[in-house]
């Protein structure tokens, strides 16, 4: 059974700023915009199992990530293109390094 993904004209960008307002979770959204789809059980964050799944439930359920199965892994990946058609530029000026301090 694939998870639950919302449908991104449903999901407030309240909800993705406050997935992405974490700093476990703006790694994993990093991790994922540069590298491409993942097993979720590769990302290693310094935090439990646990807390890593529910790290990326509030991801994809901000409609940020999409989960598929594929044999007994899951794989996540970002859902980049989706939400810059709705929320054009959002990802890439969160993603985009900061400057220097």
């Amino acid at each position: 059974m694939e998870p639950h993904e919302p449908d991104l004209s449903a999901v407030p960008v309240t909800a993705v700023l406050a997935a992405l307002a974490d700093d476990v979770r703006l790694q994993i959204v990093r991790a994922l915009a540069e590298g491409g789809e993942r097993a979720c059980g590769t990302f290693d964050f310094g935090v439990s199992k646990a807390t890593r799944s529910h790290h990326l439930k509030v991801l994809r359920e901000a409609g940020l990530t999409r989960t598929r199965a594929a044999g007994t892994s899951r794989l996540v990946r970002l859902r980049h293109d989706e939400l810059n058609k709705l929320y054009p530029g959002l990802l890439d000026a969160v993603l985009a390094p900061r400057p220097p301090a």
